[in-house]
């Protein structure tokens, strides 16, 4: 039951911070910002269901670290990729996580990129990005 409350606190706060601080700056933010942002509110309600408030903090600080390394590393692999012009992979130290980058079409200075995540060995997102020079 206490869980539950500290659930609905955490879920509040983050629904609060959006609203007040709205939508608009997802469209410009840079994709570490925005990994950022999903990765710290989806570790700020993990870590409230398992551990309270506490839990949720904890959760929150490590979910922003882990979202904004991942989206940077996913950015870089896909400017290397259009760069090269050839595909690009990276893996995390343990092997638990890796990113690949493919390059798709080319237009102009801007190429296509395709992106897929694992996590430990199965396909968990596929994106497609536009680099420009």
């Amino acid at each position: 039951m206490r869980t539950k409350f500290y659930l609905l606190r955490a879920l509040a706060a983050v629904l609060i911070v959006a609203l007040v601080s709205g939508c608009s700056w997802i469209e410009s933010a840079p994709p570490e910002a925005k990994g950022g942002a999903v990765g710290g509110a989806t570790g700020a309600v993990a870590g409230a269901l398992i551990n309270g408030w506490k839990g949720g903090v904890i959760g929150g600080v490590i979910g922003v670290v882990a979202g904004a390394t991942i989206a940077h590393i996913a950015n870089q692999a896909s400017r290397e990729a259009a760069h090269n012009r050839k595909p690009v992979a990276y893996t995390s130290e343990g092997g638990a996580h890796r990113v690949e980058a493919y390059p798709v079409a080319s237009r102009g200075r801007c190429h296509t990129v395709k992106e897929k995540y694992y996590e430990n060995g199965q396909m968990v997102k596929e994106t497609q990005r536009e680099v420009c020079d």
